[in-house]
């Protein structure tokens, strides 16, 4: 069992990225990385806006930020 899951979260819907270009409600749907650098540098090739890095402990259900960002830009509809 993790300890802590890394994830990325878009500040403004407040959805947790799937590492496959969708967004979930679902926190444990969330795509974990292995250290905060690393979902910051994913982050900002999303075409998001803002986002925050966040550290998810599961047995608690805790959030921790850890660091926030910007993306290329919401993606054009």
């Amino acid at each position: 069992m993790k300890i802590m899951s890394i994830i990325i979260e878009d500040a403004t819907s407040l959805k947790y990225f799937d590492g496959g270009s969708q967004w979930t409600q679902n926190v444990a749907d969330g795509k974990c990385y292995a250290g905060t650098r690393l979902a910051v540098k994913a982050a900002k090739q999303e075409p998001i806006g803002k986002f925050n890095i966040v550290g998810y402990i599961p047995a608690t259900k805790q959030f921790i930020n850890l660091d926030h960002g910007q993306g290329k830009g919401a993606a054009a509809i």
